[in-house]
């Protein structure tokens, strides 16, 4: 495989006083990845420097980059977002690890919007001190939806053994359930079934959707919006030739593994997709969002402030973000010799490795 025929991958390294640019060092580290992509991280030498310290045994090499057209196809690439002295104060929530973090992710974002790279992994935001004047966001999947003009997006949440989609993603639980809508619901199955077919391969997907109320509204006992909404929404699909089924009752749902049958679940609120996926996941989730003409991946976890700056972070299900954009490339068709099953063979080991080093330390 040579060079130019690596897809181009870039990284946002979230809140600066954040554990993103620890996972995104540990995970750049093994040189292994440099052979299937190659990596431009958006920040800064100096910040960069400032966590490569706290890692001593961290191989960790890069060259510094301010054109895309000087890209080192053979090294980890710092495209620097900024020049000045930055005070990074590890795991406090202030302005500047705010501010800083929107720098990376719209430097990022017009990256790849350009071209320059072909996919993003971003790494985790806080979700209110990265608020400005130009950046009212609920987090990166509202952002990204504007940024690229879209009318509709969805935020997946991908492992190897389940995929789970959310009606509605970080709003108040009272205003969730106003979002269940029959509306709403058929318009995020029309994003989410391509995208299965497109980014994963999968020619006839077969999705499960979750009720919104306790037992799926029992018939109506406690709850109406099964049989108003959900089941009405259904009907729309499956006439649009969608595999589609349901209201389940999530409880059940999971306890009984029948997400192991369907090949995503559309649940109706943030809580009810992810307490599952983050419990059944084993910390190899990643969080996709559907619907953009690019690909961005980025982990299933936050900023974890209580343990950043201390070098303890677990970067597994960052590796598993990069793994599945340069995956979901290959799936689109734009890098067709990353196939070869010995590519794939090594990520599989490398996400694998990062999972027993996690159980050893534990």
């Amino acid at each position: 495989m040579t060079d130019i025929q690596k897809p181009i991958i870039g990284f946002s390294c979230g809140d600066l006083n954040g554990i993103g640019l620890e996972i995104i060092l540990k995970s750049l580290a093994d040189n292994r990845l440099l052979e299937m992509c190659t990596p431009v991280v958006f920040a800064s030498n100096k910040t960069v420097n400032f966590y490569r310290k706290s890692l001593p045994d961290n191989n960790f090499q890069y060259q510094s980059l301010r054109e895309f057209s000087k890209l080192n196809p053979k090294m980890v690439n710092i495209f620097n977002c900024w020049e000045e002295e930055v005070l990074i104060t590890p795991g406090q929530l202030n302005e500047t690890g705010g501010m800083y973090g929107r720098l990376s992710l719209v430097a990022a974002t017009e990256a790849l919007k350009a071209g320059h790279i072909h996919a993003l992994v971003t790494a985790p935001i806080h979700k209110n001190n990265i608020q400005s004047d130009n950046f009212q966001h609920t987090g990166h999947t509202p952002f990204l939806k504007e940024a690229f003009g879209v009318q509709e997006v969805v935020m997946l949440m991908v492992a190897e053994n389940m995929k789970v989609a959310l009606l509605s993603e970080h709003v108040p639980l009272k205003d969730a359930a106003q979002q269940v809508t029959r509306e709403n619901i058929f318009k995020k199955l029309q994003v989410l079934v391509p995208s299965l077919q497109k980014d994963f391969g999968i020619d006839k997907p077969k999705i499960a959707v979750l009720g919104l109320n306790p037992h799926a509204g029992d018939d109506g006992l406690v709850g109406k919006e099964e049989e108003e909404i959900i089941k009405p929404a259904i009907k729309d699909a499956k006439q649009k030739g969608m595999m589609v089924f349901g209201p389940y009752s999530s409880d059940g749902f999971f306890a009984r593994g029948h997400h192991e049958r369907f090949d995503a679940i559309l649940a109706m609120y943030h809580d009810q997709g992810l307490i599952p996926f983050k419990s059944l996941s084993l910390g190899e989730g990643v969080n996709y969002t559907a619907g953009l003409p690019a690909v961005r991946t980025s982990p299933d976890h936050g900023t974890a402030f209580d343990i950043a700056g201390k070098g303890v972070a677990d970067h597994t299900s960052f590796l598993a973000a990069v793994f599945k954009a340069i995956d979901i490339l290959v799936s689109r068709g734009q890098f067709a010799d990353l196939r070869s099953n010995p590519m794939r063979r090594m990520s599989q080991r490398m996400v694998a490795n990062a999972v027993d080093e996690k159980i050893e330390e534990e």
